[in-house]
């Protein structure tokens, strides 16, 4: 078995995103592309120089292997991805008022990944992980894939797999209270919790990012990493704390998907073995590199161009990819 510094699982749909900023109805020609949080973070870390494994339940038809492709085409392993007949894979659609005001509608209901169930995983695989990445997303699925996070969770902890968990609370696929049960008991699972200010809020009632780390840091050993947006982000565990500056971004093309390479760019910080003000420095980067490309994907950077960013240097035109 191939062993791997990270392995996700989750849905990823074929997004259809507008070349003009208007109201959708207006629109008539879309480029299609790829999102999905989880796939989001494998690409990202594949990027910045590690090895990875993605897998997720495909519908049977151009869509699912459209994403299959483009995800393996990306260097990270897909070799567990299954395809089903029974549903057909999600789609979505951005709306982009403009730059600041990006709306998405989701075509996602029934979809194949929702169909995931614990029986799919192989345990040989998530054990073959340093790290395995979730998100909140799965376990709103469905009641099956849901059951199917809590199994990987299971398998992570009986080969000692570090766990590391990002919120990315939907609330178009959930309410807030069943949200709060679920992924609070994710959370008291994960040894990387890496929720937004307001995730934070949401899963546990308090407002500042010391206090949510402080109601998150459930037991010993835990990492909380709040993302402040432009602010940067707030990290904390059992023998340091600290707040960690943001980068100037001088124009944002697409905030979509600036969270999940924040975390691709953490979760490679903890796997250089770097100091965690500095990996959460290297999340800051990517984040802030991500949003000044139209995509979710399409702006995830290399590891030199962070190292640029880290530097000082903005103009990454040049910076081999």
């Amino acid at each position: 078995m191939k062993r791997f510094d990270v392995v996700t699982f989750g849905e990823t749909m074929v997004l259809f995103n507008p070349e003009q900023m208007l109201p959708l109805e207006y629109n008539h020609k879309f480029i299609k592309q790829i999102g999905g949080a989880e796939s989001n973070v494998a690409i990202g870390l594949q990027r910045l120089g590690h090895t990875v494994g993605w897998f997720s339940k495909l519908g049977n038809d151009p869509f699912g292997r459209y994403i299959q492709k483009f995800v393996r085409g990306e260097g990270v392993d897909t070799s567990r991805c299954i395809y089903t007949n029974e549903a057909p894979t999600g789609i979505f659609f951005k709306e982009k008022r403009s730059s600041t005001d990006i709306r998405v509608f989701y075509y996602r209901k029934n979809s194949a990944a929702s169909l995931i169930n614990s029986t799919d995983l192989d345990e040989d695989y998530i054990a073959s992980a340093k790290i395995l990445h979730l998100t909140g997303i799965t376990p709103a699925l469905s009641d099956s894939s849901r059951d199917t996070v809590f199994k990987a969770i299971e398998i992570a902890k009986k080969h000692n797999v570090i766990i590391s968990f990002d919120p990315n609370i939907r609330l178009k696929l959930w309410d807030k209270d069943e949200a709060k049960e679920v992924l609070t008991k994710i959370a008291a699972a994960a040894d990387i919790i890496l929720p937004g200010l307001d995730e934070g809020e949401l899963l546990t009632g308090k407002i500042t990012p010391e206090e949510i780390a402080n109601e998150l840091s459930i037991g010993k050993g835990k990492t909380i990493i709040i993302k402040l947006g432009e602010k940067g982000a707030y990290y904390q565990t059992d023998d340091e704390k600290g707040y960690v500056e943001g980068f100037s971004v001088t124009q944002i093309v697409d905030p979509v998907g600036a969270g999940d390479g924040f975390a691709a760019g953490v979760i490679s910080g903890i796997l250089r073995n770097e100091p965690l003000a500095q990996a959460v420095k290297r999340g800051n980067a990517v984040g802030a590199i991500v949003v000044g490309v139209n995509g979710d994907v399409e702006g995830l950077p290399s590891n030199d161009e962070v190292e640029q960013m880290i530097k000082g240097r903005t103009d990454l035109q040049d910076v081999k990819r």
